[in-house]
């Protein structure tokens, strides 16, 4: 049964009316299929992109439970964390937060948020004061279990936020360690871009006869975002990120770089064209990435460059261009990053520059995709077909994994 309104979902008047409010009227698929089964209770392994509302598939039915729990008589009077949300980013950590105070405003719920780079101290004082949902990095969360302010023996409900880049950050050993710390019965909810191998495994251990959604192909592309790929002579790129921004009025756009050192000098370089940029990445503080996303949701800044780790769960709307400057190492990554433009049912256009040197990590894109991404010229930035390989490319699954074995051969022969 299709569920075509927020009204038609199990949420209590107080969340209908917030709703109302928000100007929310019809859920996205992912909250239509998820809110009924985490408020009947099920753990959950959910798969879907970025953009498609998937924080408050979980957020709202968290809320619902809690509030139909503070109703039954508790004993004592303190306020056990009784739902925690881990997310692998500071950014990511901020945006859930601020949601749960979006959607739960006008209930009595209070919720903290825990990660690292800020003073712990401060953290430690808004826990002192009760906590009903604790949003947290797993580093500093463990800090904070460690020193003993606070608690997570009354867990209620386990939320894994964006599960795939915590794997990829490696965050499993303090996943481990949190989960000693953690109540067997609870209700795990495990939240995922992609869904692999690792992540599949990663749910045996943490979920209990869980129920799977997903809303798109696995691995897939969100169908409102337009893939473009433009081959161009490498030394020619920051030409062409300057032409699309200053002629084209490609702004504010995000810039995508696979290094720290290359989204400095890329912001640099912009800026002595008279574009102002600004790079986003871990070496920053938190209180300068803070300042830094504050100028380009505000539209100060004409282009933000940043890395994949540090743009992991940004959630900047009205953004409706992304520029790959080269293929990330990860082929996932490609899905992540395009992801942040195309949200809430916006258009948005994702171009990544290809030169030569990128074709290996392309192949792997575009299996992982399962579908080819043409190239292109753009008009004056034609490249110099010499240096492109004219051998076919051969993208599937198969090919790439016979490729993997040939280059372990040939490396296994070198070493001889």
């Amino acid at each position: 049964m299709s569920i075509a309104s927020f009204a038609e979902l199990a949420l209590s008047p107080r969340l209908q009316q917030t709703l109302r409010e928000l100007g929310y009227v019809s859920p996205t698929p992912i909250q239509a299929s998820a809110i009924p089964v985490i408020l009947a209770g099920r753990d959950l392994m959910a798969g879907a992109q970025t953009g498609t509302g998937k924080t408050a598939a979980f957020v709202l039915p968290l809320l619902e439970q809690l509030m139909q729990l503070m109703q039954q008589p508790q004993a004592g009077s303190s306020r056990p964390i009784r739902a925690l949300v881990l997310v692998p980013t500071r950014e990511l950590a901020v945006q859930v937060f601020e949601s749960v105070a979006r959607y739960g405003q006008g209930t009595s719920l209070t919720s903290a948020l825990v990660y690292g780079g800020v003073s712990i101290a401060a953290q430690v004082e808004a826990l002192k004061a009760g906590v009903d949902i604790l949003i947290a990095t797993p580093g500093r969360l463990l800090d904070h279990l460690r020193q003993g302010a606070l608690s997570l023996g009354s867990l209620r409900h386990l939320v894994f936020d964006e599960a795939d880049r915590m794997l990829d950050m490696g965050f499993m050993d303090e996943i481990t360690a949190l989960l000693r710390q953690i109540p067997a019965d609870r209700q795990t909810l495990l939240f995922s871009a992609t869904c692999d191998d690792n992540l599949f495994a990663l749910s045996r251990v943490l979920l209990r006869d869980p129920e799977l959604i997903e809303v798109a192909p696995r691995n897939t592309t969100a169908a409102e975002v337009e893939q473009r790929v433009y081959a161009v002579d490498g030394e020619r790129k920051l030409a062409l990120v300057e032409h699309l921004i200053k002629v084209k009025g490609w702004a504010p756009v995000l810039i995508f770089s696979r290094t720290r050192q290359g989204a400095d000098k890329l912001a640099q370089q912009l800026g002595k064209a008279s574009i102002n940029a600004l790079a986003f990445h871990g070496d920053l503080s938190q209180s300068a990435r803070e300042k830094v996303l504050l100028e380009f949701r505000a539209g100060t800044l004409q282009a933000l460059v940043a890395t994949d780790v540090a743009a992991r769960g940004l959630d900047i709307s009205d953004l409706n261009y992304v520029i790959n400057l080269e293929f990330p190492h990860q082929p996932e990554d490609y899905v992540h990053r395009i992801g942040r433009t195309g949200r809430a049912g916006n258009k948005g256009l994702a171009i990544t520059l290809f030169s030569p040197e990128d074709a290996p990590l392309l192949e792997k894109v575009e299996a992982v995709l399962d579908t080819r991404l043409p190239q292109q010229w753009f008009p004056g930035f034609e490249p110099d077909l010499t240096r492109f390989d004219p051998e076919p490319r051969r993208s599937g699954k198969g090919a790439q994994k016979q490729k993997a074995r040939k280059q372990a051969l040939a490396g296994g022969k070198g070493k001889r």
